[in-house]
């Protein structure tokens, strides 16, 4: 996980790193916590048959959130419409610039290559997210595609915010679909 001293303290004093990596330890949300609404928009992607990954874009400095998405794979015949994409897609369109460099993005679950470049096309500030994916993440797993020499932005990133109840919420969806 790359992160700066200064916003590790910061997270692991408010105390919303799950420092189990999965045990449930630590991790305490609020309602204004940008966290609790991609968790909210991948409960809603679960609600519509979607895998549960929700994502929310919100301005670094005033924590306004600019665009919410949760997956819409499967509603919108798209392989590309994931959470991350489409939160992009509407806060870039709302901005009228296609990079967002004052913008940080919670996701739910750690990004696959495609929306890590997004990410980094976007030029992203920073980049949350709550459940580690070994299988399909790119970022800490995978590619790694913000450790490649042809990154062109590789946005700060904080993994764990949230893992135990985002793991929880894709452990259900996918047991229930035993």
């Amino acid at each position: 996980m790359k992160c700066s001293a200064r916003l590790r303290a910061h997270f692991l004093l408010a105390g919303n790193i799950d420092h189990g990596h999965g045990t449930g330890q630590i991790w305490r949300m609020n309602g204004n916590d940008p966290m609790m609404a991609a968790l909210a928009e991948a409960q809603a992607a679960a609600a519509r048959g979607e895998v549960p990954v929700g994502a929310v874009l919100v301005d670094g400095q005033s924590g306004t959130i600019l665009a919410r998405s949760g997956n819409r794979i499967e509603e919108l015949l798209d392989p590309t419409a994931h959470a991350e994409l489409l939160a992009i897609r509407a806060a870039a369109s709302h901005a009228g610039a296609p990079r967002l460099p004052a913008a940080d993005l919670y996701v739910t679950l750690e990004p696959c290559a495609m929306c890590a470049a997004a990410i980094s096309f976007a030029r992203i500030r920073r980049l949350y997210f709550g459940a580690y994916d070994p299988k399909g993440g790119g970022v800490e797993h995978g590619s790694r595609f913000f450790q490649q020499p042809t990154c062109h932005h590789t946005p700060e990133v904080i993994g764990g915010i949230g893992e135990s109840a985002a793991a929880a919420l894709l452990q259900a969806f996918f047991a229930a679909r035993r």
